[in-house]
């Protein structure tokens, strides 16, 4: 397992645990579960936010918050 932050543009992962303590609720609840599919859309530079789509729902998180989502790359 990986954490989300080490992920490249267009690569596509499956959540496999949380490092709750530090993940907003709001993340949860749009679908960031273990067990659901995550691809990354975009990566600003720097450590700066990261644009991905969980199942349907697409948004942006901060560089932090996904080094506490562990995940196992899709080949």
């Amino acid at each position: 397992m990986i954490s989300l932050d080490k992920l490249k543009k267009g690569e596509r992962a499956v959540i496999k645990d949380l490092i709750t303590e530090g993940i907003p609720l709001t993340l949860l609840e749009m679908g960031c579960l273990p067990g659901n599919e995550v691809t990354i859309l975009g990566l600003a530079s720097r450590k700066g936010p990261i644009y991905l789509k969980i199942d349907e729902s697409h948004m942006s998180i901060d560089f932090v918050t996904a080094s506490q989502v562990l995940v196992e790359l899709k080949k």
